[in-house]
């Protein structure tokens, strides 16, 4: 497990086994707020060592940005933390998780130890204030990843922990393309000097306005490539000629990941661009 300091009190966890998921924490005199968990239970309970015995302080919230069991599985090795997100994140987390661990728990007996541990304090709308310290932590609503998502400002750094709202590949499968193009072009205007993404290093600064404008192009390039691929007389073949290089990023993202998460991003438009179309326009799948 990777970790970096990114700023006062503000520190950075990245997994070195799954996918580069992030997680992060806050840091106050008495207490600290974590932000997401990790893939695995080893590496999420590293984190809290590192927090409980090098910076001296307990864990008293735990903030989930999404339902996803890779940000939010890890809950149940904070006890007595109060665990925060969305309404929504706590309605999908009751609904999927259950069947989700269980298919894990029979997968990886890593997981025979997790217990899913729902939010207990959400919001639906506007916003979310969390005194920690000398710092405000801002959560608000950044849909379009999954229907849940939130992100977490300490506005005093200006340091946005994203979740998988950014990512270094955009991913809308279980989420909406439209929700996740307006999130992108809103956090570009956020005046920030840090994007925690949920998945990937860390962007400074100088580097948040390339990679909004990167993400927005790969969304753009997605719809235009796949509504194109629809229409031609073998839909199959147009679409698996849609590489993520033709829709503008590398296929070396995220551990090499990228190609594969870019084919399941076709195929879940593809379905929206049947679900528009009338019956008889569009071949199926």
């Amino acid at each position: 497990m990777q970790r970096e300091r990114v700023s006062e009190n503000v520190f950075w966890f990245q997994s070195e086994v799954y996918a580069q998921v992030t997680a992060g924490v806050v840091v106050g005199p008495q207490w600290a707020v974590v932000i997401d968990t990790l893939a695995l239970p080893d590496e999420t309970l590293a984190m809290r060592m590192f927090i409980e015995e090098q910076v001296g302080v307990p864990v008293r919230y735990v903030i989930n940005t999404h339902y996803h069991a890779d940000h939010s599985w890890g809950n149940c090795f904070f006890p007595g933390a109060t665990v925060i997100g969305s309404l929504a994140c706590r309605e999908l987390m009751a609904l999927r998780g259950p069947g989700a661990l269980e298919t894990a728990r029979r997968q990886d007996a890593a997981f025979r130890s997790v217990k899913l541990i729902l939010p207990h304090l959400t919001f639906s709308d506007g916003l979310m204030i969390l005194r920690v310290g000398k710092k405000n932590l801002i959560l608000s609503l950044l849909p379009g990843h999954s229907a849940d998502g939130i992100g977490v400002l300490v506005e005093e750094d200006r340091v946005l922990f994203a979740g998988d709202a950014f990512l270094p590949l955009p991913y809308i499968v279980d989420g909406n393309i439209d929700e996740l193009t307006a999130t992108i072009k809103k956090i570009g205007k956020m005046g920030l000097e840090n994007i925690v993404q949920g998945h990937g290093d860390i962007i400074l600064r100088g580097e948040i306005d390339e990679a909004v404008k990167d993400n927005l192009a790969y969304l753009s390039g997605l719809r235009k490539a796949v509504r194109a691929a629809a229409k031609k007389r073998n839909p199959q073949e147009a679409l698996a000629l849609i590489d993520v290089e033709s829709c503008g990023k590398s296929r070396v993202a995220l551990g090499g990941l990228a190609e594969e998460l870019h084919r399941r991003n076709v195929r879940a438009f593809y379905k929206r661009v049947l679900a528009e179309a009338p019956e008889e326009a569009v071949p199926d799948l």
